[in-house]
């Protein structure tokens, strides 16, 4: 499992110190980000165990579990963006725009999937060229964050590195108040004169988690799929061996042409052989068909058993509707429920220091008024959500009722045009209508109808 990098409150960061920290920070890389990177990759331990010798067959077959794990949990919890709100429009549509600027919604995607992937990862703020506030992504394989040593993990400093064409370590450290550059060759310097003062209050980086963990969502059963890669190479070796068996020809000599004869013909014919003692047939391997294929079974039902994600392209999956199929989800929503959680928490953070930079133009507690949705993405049976939304009618609020339709993106929205749809309507047919839109014309015939009424009582 990674650690996290602390530092003790009044020591100075140093070259040297932060130095050392870089150095503890790529040994996790090699050993622990690395792996899990390339299993991503489908860069898997198959093939790189020793060559076999040149006669036997040789076959290096992966099989990306790890992939799929991740892209398909990803895309249950945030394949449909989150939705960022705030009672006041004035909040709700300055974080529209600095989403849309910053193509929030991509970069949420593949945050999501970088924490995934490596149990956490990073989100970087800062001030463009244009004076607009940037977000950026980070993975655990390029930077990291070092906290202070209290129980609240309080972030002290955010460190990203990079190497350039020549094979030179550059990077940056972000405290509460400046970012500082520097580079490795071979020992580490800060640039002088090259201080710049962020904005932000406090260290501008988020380091958002999938778990408390802070661990992989396929780093569970890594093992299994590399047993299950080396099995069905095996397997597919063996269906090589059975392809190139030996002929075993007793009780004949034959001379190199007969052989030479029946390889290329494939025609094996011996004429006054009769003594009984003649036998023509390919030597073979024990068969061990039935136990890979209880393993390789086995195997793949636990990787997906431990790793908690359904495996949506089993045949029986698709048949399962309603609460079955909510059962067969029950697991991989439990796992969003998490991610949820740890992603809202990494959220606030980015809008309380968003905010907190007068570039926004936001109150420092605006982030507060904040309210985020997140939608699963089951399958949708809009069927079944139409009769249920129908049963519904009656009992619950029409708010409540669409909120069961998937089909329906802004419930709000959808009220406000119902709305529209039947004022206008309304007023096209001569029956009375519970309308509350008054025209200039019922108006005046309202006004007509009281004066007459007034008059008749004065009499």
């Amino acid at each position: 499992m990674p650690g996290i990098f602390r530092i003790a409150d009044g020591v100075e960061m140093t070259p040297e110190l932060l130095w050392e920290y870089i150095k503890k920070n790529d040994a996790e890389v090699a050993n622990h980000y690395k792996p899990l990177q390339d299993a991503y990759n489908t860069d898997y331990e198959i093939f790189h165990l020793p060559d076999k010798p040149a006669w036997k067959p040789d076959n290096r077959i992966a099989v990306n579990f790890a992939k799929y794990i991740v892209d398909t949990l990803n895309g249950f919890f945030i394949g449909i963006p989150i939705k960022v709100d705030a009672d006041e429009d004035a909040i709700s549509d300055y974080v529209n725009y600095l989403d849309q600027y910053n193509d929030q919604d991509d970069n949420n995607a593949e945050l999501s999937k970088t924490c995934l992937i490596f149990g956490r990862g990073y989100e970087m703020y800062f001030v463009d060229e244009d004076g607009e506030i940037g977000i950026t992504y980070l993975d655990p394989m390029e930077a990291f964050m070092i906290y202070d040593e209290s129980i609240l993990q309080r972030p002290r400093y955010f460190v990203r590195t990079y190497k350039d064409t020549h094979n030179i370590i550059h990077g940056s450290m972000s405290d509460g108040q400046v970012i500082r550059y520097f580079d490795i060759n071979p020992s580490l310097k800060f640039r002088e004169g090259e201080d710049k003062v962020h904005g932000f209050d406090g260290v501008p980086a988020v380091e958002y988690v999938a778990n408390a963990e802070r661990q992989g969502i396929f780093e569970p059963v890594l093992s299994m799929v590399n047993a299950y890669n080396k099995a069905i190479s095996e397997k597919a070796n063996d269906v090589d061996y059975f392809a190139d068996a030996y002929m075993k020809i007793l009780g004949a000599k034959l001379e190199s042409e007969d052989l030479q004869h029946i390889r290329e013909n494939r025609i094996v014919n011996f004429d006054g052989v009769g003594d009984g003692n003649l036998i023509v047939e390919f030597m073979q391997k024990p068969s061990a068909d039935a136990t890979q294929e209880n393993l390789i079974e086995r195997l793949e039902r636990l990787i997906f058993q431990i790793s908690m994600v359904a495996n949506i392209n089993d045949e029986n999956f698709g048949a399962a509707t309603g609460i079955a199929l909510k059962y067969k989800l029950q697991s991989m929503s439990n796992l969003a429920k998490t991610l949820e959680r740890k992603f809202t928490s990494g959220m606030n953070r980015r809008y309380k220091l968003i905010f907190s930079n007068p570039v926004s133009g936001m109150k420092e507690d605006d982030w507060t008024l904040l309210d985020y949705k997140f939608t699963r993405n089951f399958p949708a049976n809009e069927l079944e959500e139409s009769q249920i939304a129908g049963n519904l009618s009656g009992i619950t609020s029409h708010e409540t009722q669409l909120k069961v339709l998937s089909i329906v993106d802004d419930v709000q929205a959808e009220l406000d045009k119902i709305k529209e749809e039947q004022d206008e309507e309304g007023y096209q047919t001569d029956y009375p209508t519970n309308r509350t839109v008054v025209t200039e014309d019922v108006q005046l015939l309202e006004e007509t109808a009281a004066a007459t009424e007034q008059g008749t009582g004065n009499r």
